[in-house]
């Protein structure tokens, strides 16, 4: 296949991404996480603040709220208690500056997701040029397919959010670190180190490039020995220039780190940071390193280091501690180590679990003999030419280990960075399958069929990609009954209800909703508010009740081991079937 044919292909897949993304998103409701996302992204680069929502590095809000610095009239709510006094107030405020500020809210949420859709495009050509330059034209295409028809990216593409960013993050550290690694020179150093300052910007789960970038290097470097009679001697001589390097790369990219943090912080009042992080990091397990960061927090130079400090506690914090989610019939905080490999399995299109099979028995099936004879030598020699495709099985290790050990168990999305090495590594074996014999054609009609299954499964989800389940799970109308929060119900189907009550002509309704929006401003008169611990009996009979998936779940489940806050109290709903599920809320007649 030519390049040229190539290129307008992967062109065309990126504009599809895009239009699919763009209209899909425009009657979704403001999400959970980007009703603080969003206001804090505008407070950042309007008040070079960033007291709110310090867990989560700037630059994805950053890019997030550049097109509403140039929204006119926007007020920004500098008298709220939630800005002034509170301690990350992140919600409250986010809140009333979306909803009672008197600003253009659903224009913001718009343009503000526009960027987010763009990072999404980005992570398509970076994943279809590395393909493309390391393995082909058909690899490039192929992964390519496979990035624009992943419901999670589809999904979670085009919200403010920080996931899709984490995985652009590591796709382009590694990218610009590998390329280094082949050539040495001061520009390739320096790309490396702004593409890792880069992504350390975008996520703080991303920590894990850099003992994922000293791994790497020290097989790089083993794999440039001659001989292993003195290899610690050799080891040490040879890799010590490169060991150098990689404390330049690591250098460069928290001097970016700290330039971009130095404008987030230039506003903020010292004794705030102080108070703020103090009382932040309290419970964190370290006290020594906490009261190290409070200590940095009102020096000059050390304040914005001391922001970034913040964040990665808060963030370790928040991975031990966990959430209360609901998975599989129970509710816990503490999580499950079942819960993202199940979650995985029935999230994913079936398609695609089939050739990541495909590709694992193929390759399996390629040694030849057993792998105790020569191991070493063996896997030296693999290692000369794959070098680029075992660093991508590494960093997937790496994740997927600290992802299991995680009590945060609220959505695949935390599993995206792992995301475009998978696809990478499935289509170059993929290709290889397919271009070997025997069966060429037979297996070629098979793939075929395989892409066009993934693609209806996808496209027929529309605009529903928050909520896809593969049909394993019963596709989406029944992925609740297995995991909600954002594998199904964030928030995203508020302005559907609302559309809902209009077509029926329906005058009141009782709401338990999870999620960004505000039930008040999109529904007025019409809400009634609701909760689930709240006794059925007050509910008069002829009352309808909308109740977000999420809540509904955590009120049906039973409680896990060792879970002792309420659950059970939507029991009484069992005995009602839904009028209408409206993407991820059901709404029932009360009677």
């Amino acid at each position: 296949m030519s390049n040229r044919l190539t290129n307008i292909i992967a062109f065309l897949l990126l504009v599809f991404v895009f239009f699919v993304c763009f209209f899909s998103v425009k009657n979704d409701s403001l999400t959970m996480d980007e009703l603080a996302h969003l206001p804090a992204g505008y407070s950042y680069l309007s008040q070079k603040d960033m007291r709110l929502n310090p867990e989560h590095p700037p630059l994805i809000k950053d890019l997030a709220a550049i097109p509403l610095i140039f929204i006119k009239n926007i007020n920004f709510p500098y008298n709220l208690k939630d800005w002034k006094e509170d301690i990350n107030g992140q919600w409250g405020f986010g809140n009333k500056f979306l909803y009672y500020s008197e600003n253009p809210t659903d224009e913001m949420i718009f343009w503000a997701r526009i960027p987010m859709i763009l990072v999404l495009l980005i992570l398509g050509f970076y994943i279809f040029f590395w393909a493309k330059e390391s393995f082909g034209n058909k690899t490039a295409l192929l992964a390519l397919f496979l990035f624009s028809f992943s419901p999670t990216f589809l999904a979670h593409g085009r919200l403010v959010t920080t996931d899709v960013g984490a995985a652009l993050g590591v796709t382009i550290a590694t990218y610009y670190f590998l390329k280094f690694l082949n050539n040495p020179s001061k520009k390739n150093l320096f790309l490396s180190g702004i593409a890792l300052g880069l992504a350390e910007l975008m996520k703080f789960s991303l920590i894990l490039l850099l003992p994922f970038f000293v791994i790497i290097l020290f097989f790089w470097i083993f794999n440039k020995l001659l001989n292993y009679k003195n290899f610690l001697k050799d080891f040490l001589k040879v890799g010590a220039p490169y060991f150098l390097y990689l404390l330049f790369i690591f250098i460069i990219a928290y001097i970016l780190v700290w330039g971009v943090y130095q404008y987030h912080v230039f506003n903020e009042p010292p004794q705030k940071q102080v108070s703020d992080t103090k009382f932040l990091l309290s419970s964190f397990g370290s006290k020594t390193l906490a009261s190290v960061v409070v200590w940095m927090a009102d020096k000059p130079i050390l304040k914005p280091l001391s922001k970034y400090l913040l964040g990665l506690f808060m963030a370790l914090q928040r991975a031990v501690g966990g959430n209360t989610t609901y998975f599989l019939g129970e509710v816990s905080a503490a999580g499950w180590k079942t819960y993202f490999p199940t979650v995985y399995a029935i999230k994913e299109p079936l398609a695609f679990h089939l050739l990541v099979i495909i590709a694992i028995v193929y390759s399996a099936l390629l040694i030849k003999k057993p792998l105790w004879e020569k191991p070493l030598l063996r896997f030296r020699l693999w290692l000369k030419s794959h070098f680029s495709e075992f660093a991508m099985l590494i960093f997937i290790v790496i994740y997927w280990a600290t992802s299991l050990k995680s009590n945060l168990n609220i959505g695949i999305r935390h599993l995206l960075p792992v995301f475009p090495f998978t696809i990478l590594l499935v289509s170059k074996t993929i290709v290889s399958f397919l271009e070997n014999p025997p069966l060429i054609k037979i297996k070629k009609g098979f793939l075929i069929l395989l892409l066009i299954w993934q693609m209806i499964s996808v496209l027929t989800t529309y605009p529903y990609f928050l909520s896809y389940f593969n049909e394993l799970a019963g596709g989406f109308k029944n992925g609740y009954i297995y995991t909600v929060d954002s594998n199904y119900d964030w928030g995203q189907d508020l302005k559907r209800l609302v559309n809902w009550l209009e077509k029926n002509k329906i005058e009141k309704i009782y709401v338990d909703y999870f999620g960004g929006s505000d039930v008040k401003y999109y529904l007025k008169d019409k809400y009634l508010p609701w909760w689930g611990t709240r006794n059925p009996n007050e509910m008069p009979k002829g009352s309808y009740l909308a109740v977000s998936a999420t809540f509904l779940m955590g009120g049906i489940g039973e409680p896990a081991p060792g879970f002792d806050l309420p659950t059970r109290y939507y029991q009484w709903l069992c005995s009602y079937k839904p009028v209408a599920q409206i993407g991820s809320i059901f709404v029932f007649y009360i009677n």
